[in-house]
């Protein structure tokens, strides 16, 4: 009788230990694509301060307000931190890049309008690209149709890494600016950072495969010309 109770603790731990076992390599193997996105960026990512200077920011798109015509609360502070980098100096060109179709509205139509009316930057020096679809796509149509060899990247902390390491990885020299990020509590930075680390996985699939954009477009001089200007 105790025998069995025995045999049956010992495999019940056995049990145990594989599965724990298991439970850390999968542990594991999710955590080196985030990995990857945080060590990659290491010393290129910078406070709104310290920002080092470049000819071009990126302001990446995300969600607009409720009215669809205002941007929400996280890509109101990406594009005021973009313009006080203009403003002050540390960039001459913004590009703005999302989704022109997104579910919550034009975000590259709402960004362009609240720099240019609202932040004061010359609309000359703003340049949209309606096709930044995710991140990848974004660093990808950068360097293939606007022709950028060096920028400044502005997103919120928990997304900055993956996207500067997703743009290096696409051979644009990136530097990323942490964004202002008005209304971001505990529980949102939280849930956003969860995401992310998540999102590195798709991140890593698309560098690995070089996946092209989903949008295909010609060379466009809008860049270069924003800068002759």
């Amino acid at each position: 009788m105790v025998t069995g109770r025995r045999v049956r603790w010992t495999r019940r731990r056995r049990r145990l230990a594989g599965a724990a076992a298991l439970g850390l390599v999968a542990l594991l193997l999710v955590s080196i694509p985030w990995l990857w996105t945080t060590i990659a960026a290491h010393g290129h990512v910078h406070d709104e301060a310290d920002a080092p200077t470049a000819d071009v920011v990126i302001v990446l798109g995300t969600a607009v307000a409720a009215d669809r015509r205002q941007p929400g609360d996280r890509l109101t502070g990406r594009l005021e931190t973009a313009a006080a980098l203009v403003n002050g100096g540390r960039a001459r060109v913004v590009l703005v890049s999302g989704d022109a179709g997104g579910a919550s509205g034009d975000e590259p139509a709402t960004m362009t309008s609240h720099l240019t009316e609202r932040l004061g930057v010359d609309p000359r020096r703003v340049v949209a690209d309606p096709f930044g679809l995710d991140t990848y796509d974004t660093c990808a149509r950068a360097r293939d149709v606007y022709g950028i060899e060096r920028a400044l990247i502005v997103t919120q902390s928990y997304h900055l890494s993956r996207a500067v390491t997703l743009c290096r990885h696409l051979g644009l020299d990136a530097e990323g600016v942490v964004a202002r990020c008005p209304g971001c509590g505990p529980a949102l930075l939280f849930r956003k950072t969860v995401r992310d680390y998540f999102a590195s996985g798709k991140a890593a699939w698309d560098a690995v495969r070089s996946r092209p954009p989903a949008v295909s477009s010609p060379a466009d001089p809008a860049v270069r010309d924003a800068l002759k200007g």
